[in-house]
């Protein structure tokens, strides 16, 4: 191929690949991008010594503008960068390689300054760490990479930046996947009641009493390839804690004001990696809309289809009162952000406030205080929702049992018939000293919902003297797995932070407002003394049940999409809606992956911090208690429990 090439830039790098480059091509070179560049180029080179962020985006402007290829290559702090190479009108752009590389680094807050005061710098400042033979071996990546492009191969920096150590010489190739919200290559989508419509379609289950429609092996291809990567990931790093009784992994998810981790925890370190990098994915959709552009700002009686605000919950009016509370109450004539829902039972789009569907958007400024609650991630959308609504349901039990101190059935959890939960159970004695109280949580629905408690067998050990945790599934059995994995996979790291920061729990334990992080609540209940406010639980004396007369077992569908029919009769003839917001970001949706928000209306959502629990206007934790015959009449607000919950 007969090739034109401009080169824009200055200095040793570009004297290198100008003098390697001219045999075989037609050549021009121009300093800056304040002279044109000229319209016959075919291939645009942007080459410096230093970093000056300003040339990128000047390159990646012009070479769209001029619908021609361009690769750029500089050195940043001792480093050098080369690519990506991009075509006009691909995704994966050079401002995408600068994100994913800028948050991977441990001071991003401080390069990410840098580098916008940079972009309005018109020259590179030659780095201090240039060194002849890392711009030698930049030279010889570059001039083979211009040779793959001119005979048509695939190049080495499609959606990826090749790195050269300017001291060690040390190479490497890192993937960076596209910035769903790029401004310049991303086709992010406007928020429509169209596209918010969900029609279910079949979702087979990989094999008999599986509830997942793509095989952790099929994920395993692409998942750590596309998705972890120490230099451009979305997740940056991996942990493995060999101390735990179960296989325990942590991924993290960096973000700009810290960062994030997500877990796995199963009987093998190869799940675990897979569900933690799952995890992790399920919370960079979360945070904020990625794969829709919100467009609805209005207030609530403009709306004709919307769910009300207060009909999910929100804070007393003693909490908004208070000094320093970070909310304000919900008023009719103010306006807010709105993102497109879908109802499954009404079967037809309604908009939701963003801050219900985005739960970071939960940290000030609104009405109330929003987590995670109902966020899933799913081969499939059908899976996704099925595995949201379970999450809804597993917080509801547990909420609706501690604030009504519900004295729950005790199941014995030997007669589930299950041979791993059983070892398990001996392995959590054995390794970590830790009995389990299983308790039957199931509530008016009828959908098999758990409670446990994991209390140290040997009390005198200083180790947190219980934990709580819960579950919710179709298959109870499953249910119990979840929470024994979420109740010990961590417990040596949660025992040393216990013992470190015990008088503080301490005085969590007398003074409640002092409990505001997540942590804070299982902690303050290691104290031995906190055991009492779960008497109504650990302090029953009835036979236990079994799992055959704790739960009914139903009919399983091989198509995961009846299991979810069957849901949402049982949700429709109880009044209940469910409300899914699709959070799919352009990241997950390339390899098939959904991420939905599920919200249920009525139900109880988490909350974290016991200044924001959320109460108000849910009748149901009033009532069910009585429908279920654990109290003779429906409760008042002031007979509820006053304590911060246990959930961990």
């Amino acid at each position: 191929m007969s090739a034109f090439i401009t080169v824009v830039g200055e200095g040793v790098l570009v004297e290198r690949v100008v003098k390697e480059l001219k045999p075989d091509y037609e050549m021009t070179c121009i300093r800056s991008f304040e002279k044109n560049v000229p319209e016959t180029t075919d291939l645009l080179l942007v080459l410096e010594d230093g970093w000056n962020p300003g040339s990128s985006l000047m390159g990646e402007r012009v070479a769209r503008e001029k619908g021609i290829d361009w690769l750029r290559g500089f050195v940043a702090f001792g480093e050098g960068v080369i690519g990506p190479l991009v075509s006009p009108g691909s995704e994966g752009c050079s401002q995408c390689a600068d994100l994913r590389r800028l948050m991977t680094a441990s001071d991003r807050e401080d390069l990410w300054n840098i580098h916008q005061t940079l972009v309005e710098s018109t020259q590179a400042r030659p780095d201090e760490w240039v060194s002849v033979n890392g711009v030698l071996q930049m030279t010889t990546f570059i001039k083979n990479e211009v040779k793959r492009w001119s005979e048509g191969k695939r190049v080495f920096t499609d959606q990826a930046v090749h790195l050269v150590n300017m001291r060690t010489l040390e190479s490497s190739r890192h993937h960076f996947l596209p910035d769903s919200q790029c401004p310049y290559c991303s086709g992010m989508v406007e928020d429509s009641a169209h596209r918010a419509e969900i029609v279910l379609g079949p979702s087979m289950k990989i094999s008999e009493g599986s509830y997942r429609s793509r095989s952790m092996e099929e994920l395993s291809t692409f998942l750590t390839k596309d998705y972890l990567d120490p230099r451009t990931g979305l997740l940056n790093h991996k942990m493995i804690d060999f101390e735990t009784p179960f296989a325990d992994v942590v991924v993290n998810l960096p973000l700009m004001n810290g960062n994030e981790g997500s877990a796995g925890r199963t009987n093998s370190y190869a799940a675990s990696e897979r569900t933690a990098i799952l995890e992790g994915l399920e919370r960079f959709c979360g945070m904020d809309p990625k794969g829709k552009r919100t467009r609805v700002y209005d207030r609530y009686s403009n709306l004709r289809s919307a769910l009300h605000p207060l009909d999910v919950g929100v804070h007393s009016v003693e909490q908004y009162r208070k000094k320093g509370f970070p909310f304000s109450p919900y008023h009719p004539d103010k306006k807010m952000n709105w993102v497109w829902g879908y109802s499954l039972v009404q079967e037809k789009p309604i908009l939701v406030p963003e801050r219900l569907a985005y739960y970071s958007m939960g940290c000030g400024g609104g009405y109330i205080f929003e987590t995670s609650n109902g966020c899933a991630i799913g081969g499939s959308r059908e899976e996704a929702i099925f595995h949201g609504m379970m999450e809804v349901l597993e917080r509801d039990s547990f909420l609706l049992s501690w604030y009504a101190e519900l004295p729950l059935p005790r199941i014995d959890p030997y007669s589930s018939g299950d041979q791993e939960l059983h070892m398990m159970i001996d392995r959590m004695k054995e390794i970590a000293g830790y009995d389990l109280y299983l308790y039957n949580a199931t509530m008016e629905h009828g959908i098999p919902c758990i409670l446990t408690i994991i209390k140290k067998i040997n009390a005198d050990s200083g180790d947190l003297n219980l934990i709580c945790a819960a579950g919710a599934h179709l298959d109870p059995v499953k249910a119990v797995k979840s929470a024994v994995f979420e109740s010990v996979g961590m417990i040596e790291p949660l025992n040393k932070e216990f013992k470190k920061n015990k008088k503080s729990y301490v005085k969590m334990l007398h003074d409640s407002s002092l409990v505001k992080k997540m942590d804070d609540h299982g902690m303050v209940y290691g104290l031995p003394e906190a055991e009492e406010r779960l008497g109504f639980l650990l302090n029953q004396d009835r036979p236990m049940q079994t799992f055959e007369e704790a739960f009914q077992r139903k009919r399983a569908h091989p198509d995961l999409t009846e299991d979810l029919k069957d849901l949402l009769e049982v949700f429709q003839r109880l009044n209940l809606d469910v409300i899914v917001v699709d959070q799919t970001a352009g990241e997950l949706e390339r390899n098939g992956l959904h991420c939905v928000k599920v919200l249920i209306p009525g139900m109880l959502p988490m909350t974290f911090g016991h200044h924001l629990r959320r109460l108000e206007g849910l009748n149901r934790v009033l009532e069910v208690p009585h429908k279920l015959d654990y109290t003779d009449r429906p409760l008042t607000p002031g007979e509820l429990n006053p304590y911060p919950h246990p959930f961990p």
